[in-house]
Formats: structure tokens, sequence, C-alpha cells
């Protein structure tokens, strides 16, 4: 890749080669400017980048460790390792973003924050992030998904949040992100949308990537002092991408390292089981932006499906949509059945419950152990499953021991 990656992309339209752009409306193309222009001078301030390091660090807990996961590991061959991105304050990466966006809210004298969410992890770091700055904040979300992730809704409502229940359609992310951009579109002036992955019109894409950054500067870093050396894996759940999109960052340049994003295969890969974009998606547009898309005959967004609330979106970030034709990233697939069992698995040989989400990457990674004995592998453990445990026990029991 070249030096200047980060610089050359997105290019000055948003654009990844042929994938994300704006398609939106001409009433928010005014706006959608304003948060660029913020985002390119406010960012890159001294007083914005010490204020963000400094939440980072004391009220975040970043960094996050870098794990060696010992019998799991000798049961699996490969060295396994896992970027603790369980421990960041609040249980999932999401709080790197959405502290970055309400930060950047705060410079710009926004009111309120509004968002989608599918398993709640970003609506809890958004809520946690408002409640921080001292901003209204409004999370919408599936019905099917406030029942699986009924936990973070509770948290959300603690944290002082409005969590707007989404009715329509498969109840799900897409319709979640359909609500709050209705939403959004009735008060763009005071109101700013933190859309919850590295998705959605220019500048979103770039900005939440450059957020999520540091984790990958942080895994590659740690990883190093660690070993000597770099992994020869490095593995990632992708559903908009936001997680993988943060640890692949680091590792672009380094043709040693190979890159695997993981989607869910769900039930099955037959239309509306899964929501495995890169493996059976075709370019296309969705929320105002292009990328890969799963598509129905009419050439809509079709009905995805995961065990993963954040998993089911039928399109993905338009910068992994550009790294999977460079052939830069392998994008793979795990199914739920083996997400369920990575899920325990970790729990039980390591005493760490995964996030569904990141289970899928700790499921491929399992596959690639047994098949790369002499290998490392850094999985993105990208959150905790105490949102998950409920409805993993009731759907599917315990394993017998």
């Amino acid at each position: 890749m070249s030096k200047n990656y980060f610089k050359e992309y997105p290019n000055s339209e948003g654009y990844f080669q042929d994938y994300g752009g704006a398609f939106i409306p001409p009433v928010l193309e005014a706006e959608m400017k304003k948060i660029t222009d913020a985002y390119y001078s406010i960012s890159k301030s001294h007083k914005f980048i010490s204020e963000l390091r400094s939440i980072r660090k004391h009220y975040q807990g970043r960094p996050t460790p870098v794990y060696f996961c010992n019998r799991l590991s000798e049961k699996y061959g490969a060295r396994i390792y896992l970027k603790r991105e369980d421990l960041n304050h609040s249980g999932a990466h999401k709080l790197n973003h959405c502290m970055g966006e309400a930060l950047l809210a705060k410079h710009m004298g926004k009111k309120r924050l509004i968002a989608e969410t599918g398993a709640g992890q970003h609506g809890v770091a958004l809520a946690t992030a408002a409640a921080y700055f001292g901003l209204e904040c409004e999370i919408h979300m599936g019905e099917v998904d406030i029942e699986k992730e009924h936990p973070n809704v509770v948290r959300m409502k603690i944290l002082g949040a409005d969590v707007v229940p989404v009715t329509h359609g498969l109840k799900t992310l897409k319709e979640a992100v359909d609500s709050a951009f209705e939403e959004y579109l009735k008060d763009p002036i005071n109101t700013l949308y933190c859309i919850g992955s590295v998705v959605g019109p220019h500048p979103f894409p770039m900005m939440v990537r450059d957020f999520q950054r540091v984790v990958g500067i942080e895994a590659k870093e740690q990883f190093f002092e660690m070993t000597g050396e770099l992994p020869d894996k490095v593995v990632a759940c992708v559903g908009g991408g936001s997680n993988a999109m943060g640890l692949f960052s680091a590792f672009l340049d380094e043709p040693d390292c190979e890159l695997f994003g993981v989607e869910p295969s769900g039930r099955s890969l037959n239309l509306g089981d899964h929501a495995a974009t890169m493996t059976l998606g075709k370019p296309g547009v969705i929320h105002g932006f292009k990328c890969y898309l799963l598509q129905d005959e009419k050439g809509e967004p079709a009905p995805v499906y995961s065990v993963a609330s954040g998993l089911d979106y039928p399109g993905v970030g338009p910068e992994h949509s550009m790294l999977n034709d460079l052939k830069k990233v392998n994008y793979k697939t795990a199914s739920d059945k083996e997400t369920i069992d990575a899920f325990y698995e970790l729990s039980r040989l390591e005493g760490i419950i995964p996030a569904l989400e990141s289970a899928h990457a700790v499921a491929y990674a399992l596959k690639l152990a047994k098949e790369n004995p002499q290998d490392s592998i850094l999985i993105n453990l990208s959150g905790r499953g105490d949102k998950d445990i409920d409805f993993v026990v009731d759907t599917y029991g315990l394993p017998k021991k």
C-alpha cells in the first residue's frame, strides 16, 4: 500500500476508488460539508487531540491489552492472541469513535446525538459519550434486537438515552438506520448523526476509521513488544466493519501479515439466511454510499440475518469494498453454529465471554489455527458477551462439560 494511503483514501469526494461517496438529499449537502470541514480542521488541532488522548487514557482505560491465549493455543496448535477491546470502557471498541464523534459535536455546538444500534454496543457507547459531554441522546433500535439485547437496552436508558423501537420491516439493524436517518433529517442543524460503523455518506467512513485506528496502532506495538515479530494472521469480524478497519489499518503495509475479515454465513447461504456481503454481494448504494451490497431480484437491499445483531447489515464499509477488490483482505465466513461453539470454547478455555460478533472472528481463527499450527494469529476481540448470555443460553442451551 502507498505510504500516503490515509491521505489518498478517501479522496476529496469521499471515494475509496469505486466505493463510498455521498448519495444524500440536497437538504443535507451543506450540513455534510460543515461536518467534513469541521472534522478536517478541529481533529488536527492540538486542543482536540490532547483532549481525546486524555479521554482515552483516563476515562476509556486505553491502551487495552493484547493477551496470549495459552489453553486455546495448546488445543488448536497455533499461537492465538486477543486484542482485548472487550476491556475498553462500556465493553467494546465502539467507544473509540463515539467519544471522538461526541467531542466533534461539542466543538461544533451541537445539542443532540442520534444513532442506530444493532447489538446495542454502539448505542451504549454513544449514550456513554453523551452523558460524559452533557448532550441529549436518541438511539433507534429494531424491536427484534431490543428483545435479543435487553441488557444493553437497560444500560442505554440508565445512561439517559431515549431508545426508540423500530417496528417496520425486519425490525433489525437496517431498519434502525433508516429510522435514525429520517429523524436526523428533521433537525440536522442541532443534531449530529453518529454513525456506528465505517459506513454512510462521506465523511463518516473516514472519521470512524480514523478514530478506530488506535486499536491497530496499539496492537501492532504490543504484539511486537511481546513476541519480537508481527502476527502471521490478523482476524476481525465484519458487519459494517469498524473494528476490523481499526485493527487492519496498522497492518495494510505489512506484506507478511495476512488479513481476514469474517462475515456471518448465518443459517445457510440462501438469501435472507446470512449477511455475507463480501461473499455474495455486488456493488450497490445504501444509506448514502456505494459498497458491496446484498440485493434482491429488484436490486433493493436484501433481507439479512445473523445470530449477532451487530452484523446483520446488507452493506459493508466502502473501504472494505475497495480492499476486497485489491485482494488486500481475505473475506471469509463463519456460521451460527461455528460462532456459538467458539463462544463457549473461549469462555471455558480462557475465562473470556466474547460478544457474538467477536465470536465470528474467534470461530474462523480456530480454523486457521488447525490449518497453520506454526503461525501466530491476532484476533480483535471487539466486545464482551454480557449482552448475549441470556439469548445464547435460552436459544442454544449450555454445552455438556
